[in-house]
């Protein structure tokens, strides 16, 4: 039987490497490629793949969102992501919206291959190193300091520190301006964010982005 996959990532580059790792293996094929959340969920209603591997680093709206919309739409998906983020919260969040695999781009692609066969066997996986920030994580109290934000503002201070302004992330998440201003008020409180570069760093240190995918705040 053919196994059908569907890659979500921003870099055409990366995804022609993601395809001839995964059509090098006995009936795998690619049957559709998305570079953002809006395209993936489109592209995962068309086609309606047995796997989705997914980065979290996407233009827009984030992998995290692509995978609450996928599930909304099919609860039965199988989705598998691969990003460079390795914290344990960008992890357990990636989980809590539906994942069922996370792979560190880190780990040899025999840990994406193991991980494909581990999920469509109906179980979770997660690469080695993945795991072990899991595990420290728990160790640790399993706590950061993002951990009192609600899951839409997790959302807001995913894109803004990402080097959105407001109004790009009013109209990505379909809020007014207002509203997103207000949320970054109530995130900066939370926070106790002193200064923008502040607030960057407090995301970076709990895991939310990694320091490569820094930009610096804009606030409008």
């Amino acid at each position: 039987m053919t196994t059908t996959i569907l890659l979500v990532d921003d870099h055409p580059v990366v995804r022609e490497g993601y395809r001839r790792l995964i059509e090098r293996q006995p009936g795998f094929v690619v049957v559709a490629e998305a570079e953002n959340a809006a395209i993936a969920y489109s592209q995962y209603k068309a086609h309606e793949p047995d796997l989705v591997i997914l980065d979290l680093s996407l233009p827009g709206p984030s992998g995290i969102e692509a995978i609450r919309h996928i599930r909304q739409w099919d609860g039965s998906a199988r989705i598998v992501v691969f990003s460079m983020r390795t914290g344990a919260m960008i992890a357990r969040q990636a989980f809590a919206a539906g994942a069922n695999g996370y792979v560190s781009k880190a780990s040899p692609p025999r840990e994406l291959l193991a991980a494909v066969a581990t999920v469509l066997r109906g179980e979770q996986a997660m690469s080695a190193d993945i795991a072990q920030a899991i595990a420290q994580d728990e160790v640790a109290g399993g706590r950061t300091a993002l951990d009192d934000l609600s899951p839409r503002e997790l959302e807001i201070l995913s894109l803004t520190v990402g080097g959105m302004t407001a109004q790009a992330v009013a109209e990505t998440l379909c809020l007014s301006l207002k509203t997103v201003h207000n949320n970054l008020s109530v995130i900066r409180a939370t926070l106790r964010a002193r200064t923008d570069a502040h607030l960057v760093w407090i995301a970076i240190g709990a895991g939310l982005v990694s320091p490569s995918e820094k930009l610096p705040l804009k606030d409008s």
